[in-house]
């Protein structure tokens, strides 16, 4: 009977300790069909996210300083060809500077197409130093890195989790 036991005990053990996969199919409520998506970071639903439309009105209302949890749909504009430690998404008119909390995940390099976001959206200053990387990162040239020369305005997301429709 112990034997049973501890097999079972074992058993328990390894199926709560086992790797989840990174591939999800998530049921789109305003579709009858699944949608696959490649789960990066948390764990998040693609339920409940805000178009770019809704997101680009609530940026307009925003100040520095400002802080709104929130889940967004979007199109991925670009993604840092380094390491895949940041991704711009397209907001109409405006883009969206997304970076990974605590850097603990990454995107794709190639990654292309329609992301869900979950986590922070907020209005940031970003400097000099900071935008002369961004465009190092995206493979920019020489001229075009040095023209840089004020710091901007931007729309940044800070991303907890992130689904990538596959």
């Amino acid at each position: 009977m112990k034997k049973y036991l501890t097999i079972l005990l074992v058993a328990s053990v390894l199926m709560a300790c086992k790797n989840e996969t990174k591939s999800n199919t998530v049921l789109d409520e305003n579709k009858s069909e699944d949608i696959a998506y490649a789960s990066f970071g948390e764990k998040i639903l693609a339920d409940n996210a805000l178009s770019t439309e809704l997101m680009a009105e609530q940026y307009k209302n925003m100040k520095i300083g400002d802080t709104i949890d929130t889940k967004i749909s979007a199109k991925i504009n670009e993604v840092c060809s380094t390491k895949g430690c940041w991704m711009k998404l397209d907001l109409g008119d405006k883009e969206v500077m997304v970076r990974f909390k605590d850097y603990g995940f990454f995107m794709p390099l190639n990654a292309t197409g329609e992301v869900i976001i979950n986590g922070k959206a907020f209005i940031d200053e970003t400097s000099v130093k900071d935008l002369r990387h961004y465009a190092e990162d995206a493979g920019k040239s020489k001229e075009e890195i040095e023209a840089i020369t004020e710091p901007k305005l931007t729309y940044s997301f800070l991303a907890d989790g992130v689904l990538l429709k596959e």
